[in-house]
């Protein structure tokens, strides 16, 4: 669905509820109660409207654990629905999760289904009240490594059992409205691992809810053999080109854009790049059907107030809009931590997970340019063993200007965005991107190709650079733009204050996921079938 389609239902349901508000406030007005003496009494107060209940399902939240921007989505976006919804958090129990040293309080068991083993439903309960549901599955998450792999960043190979076991604990909890004592009503999965619990609550059958399913990452799709499907639990029926099936292969991301009712991708700009082939990852057939279906939505992802560098514990010291001598000191800051030389020329940044989806190929061959213009270059993440070493390699070429450190710490993250002067992010395709939401906040102007949420989010010339080129050549001549910016200190002053002034946060960007919910459920009220039909 097209934004604008999106605001055409919203604007329908916000207008039923509407008036429905209006007509029980005009009801509660005129009634009254009268005391056994006959006495007049004030009127009854209206009930308090209850919030509905939605399991947002996902394989990575900040609080606990993160392998790119999924984790902080995970971890805000359900904040920031919790004003108007009861949003609870469904993700695996990894071993980062049960040393977290919150307590987990079990509350379901899971029978053993086709290959996917028994297993325990824990809660626990966040500092601000947010509840997480864990699968504690032993065998399956509590393991070395990140979310998806080991320590070397390999995916494991029982991949399509640790998250179909996910996914089926979330459609038999959509389906017993016993197992937790609180019945969903609204189904938000994300990403390719969660795909498959729109199957599941298809084929079990045995209750609807809608369903919502986000892109974060249309490159990774969860590709598995089809001789999965039995182990996995999956209907011989399903693997059909409008099922899983998918170049006879299997896919987990399709069955999550096949069943689920709506479809959402975290940019409107990415919405519509992947309806077309270049991007399309070869779904691009499936995903304008869906927008032409209306169930399409490019819906842009925000950031958390605590982005601020003026109370930014992380900080030293805190500095606000016009405050650049703040800035600058957290640049000098650092150029120390990366025992860079001193120098009064632009500090540039990367702050990305290291794979070639980011463009970072091209930044090792511009590093060159950066140094001969009198700049230096900052680099952290981690990610692809091949890149890492080649940034490894093109820091020792330049000592004293270019600082690389191979990890992620929050803190040291944050650091950079305050103290660089750009961000580079010549992505190849970026959904959404974060860090220039980051960047930007903190004062560092974003130099990124047009694409995706990056075009949505970056105005060339006004709060950051973009080329549209995907070549050496365009995004060197961007670079070298960005030392005349520098140098034209009254235009870069102005900018970053754009850059910092921008409202790019989850109390706007929350809105239309909150009346996509409204939409979905009013959907849901008027369906006449309790129980799918089964493929």
């Amino acid at each position: 669905m097209t934004q604008a389609a999106v605001h055409g239902r919203e604007s329908q349901t916000a207008a039923r509820a509407e008036g429905k508000s209006r007509w029980s406030a005009s009801i509660t007005g005129q009634a009254s109660s009268r005391s056994p003496a006959g006495v007049l009494s004030r009127p009854m107060p209206a009930s308090p409207t209850r919030r509905r209940r939605v399991l947002f399902v996902t394989t990575e939240i900040a609080d606990f654990i993160k392998a790119g921007g999924l984790g902080d989505v995970s971890a805000a976006l359900p904040r920031a629905l919790k004003p108007n919804y009861d949003v609870r958090i469904l993700m695996p129990g990894y071993r980062q999760v049960l040393t977290a040293g919150r307590p987990i309080v079990h509350v379901a068991s899971l029978p053993a289904s086709h290959d996917l083993p028994a297993c325990e439903i824990g809660r626990l309960l966040c500092e601000d009240g947010l509840i997480v549901y864990v699968v504690l599955c032993p065998e399956l998450y509590d393991r070395d490594g990140n979310a998806y792999g080991d320590e070397l960043g390999v995916g494991w190979p029982d991949n399509d059992i640790r998250f179909a076991r996910l996914a089926m604990a979330a459609a038999e909890i959509v389906n017993d409205a016993t197992l937790l004592d609180w019945q969903v009503e609204l189904l938000h999965l994300n990403d390719w691992a969660t795909g498959l619990a729109a199957g599941y609550v298809r084929w079990l059958g045995k209750r609807y809810v809608p369903s919502v399913y986000t892109i974060h990452n249309l490159a990774y799709q969860g590709i598995f053999p089809a001789e999965r499907l039995p182990a996995l639990g999956i209907p011989a029926s399903a693997f059909h080109i409008d099922g899983v099936e998918f170049h006879g292969q299997l896919s987990f991301m399709k069955a999550g854009l096949s069943y689920a009712s709506h479809v959402t991708t975290v940019s409107s700009n990415y919405a519509d790049e992947i309806t077309t082939a270049p991007l399309g990852c070869g779904l691009e057939g499936l995903l304008k059907k869906r927008a032409l279906e209306g169930r399409l939505s490019g819906l842009l992802n925000g950031i958390d107030d605590h982005w601020d560098p003026r109370t930014d514990p992380h900080l030293a010291p805190n500095f606000g809009i016009n405050d650049w001598h703040g800035k600058r000191a957290n640049t000098q800051r650092v150029r120390r931590m990366f025992g860079l030389d001193p120098s009064s020329g632009p500090l540039f940044a990367v702050v990305s997970r290291l794979v070639a989806q980011k463009g970072l190929d091209l930044t090792i061959q511009v590093a060159d340019a950066i140094v001969r213009a009198g700049g230096q270059l900052v680099v952290i993440g981690r990610g692809e063993y091949a890149i890492e070493q080649a940034l490894v390699e093109m820091a020792a070429l330049y000592p004293g200007q270019v600082g690389v450190n191979i990890g992620f710490d929050e803190g040291e993250a944050r650091q950079i965005y305050a103290g660089s002067d750009f961000l580079l992010m010549p992505s190849r395709f970026e959904p959404c991107g974060l860090s220039q939401l980051y960047a930007q906040r903190f004062g560092s102007l974003p130099i990124a190709h047009r694409t995706g949420g990056l075009a949505d989010t970056i105005q060339d010339g006004i709060n950051g650079l973009l080329f549209d080129d995907m070549s050496l050549e365009t995004y060197r001549a961007t670079v070298l733009r960005a030392f005349d910016l520098f140098r034209a200190t009254d235009l870069f002053y102005a900018m970053r204050r754009a850059a910092m002034a921008g409202r790019l946060h989850w109390r706007q960007a929350v809105i239309p996921y909150r009346r996509l919910y409204a939409d979905l459920l009013t959907e849901a009220i008027v369906r006449t079938e309790d129980v799918v039909t089964r493929p």
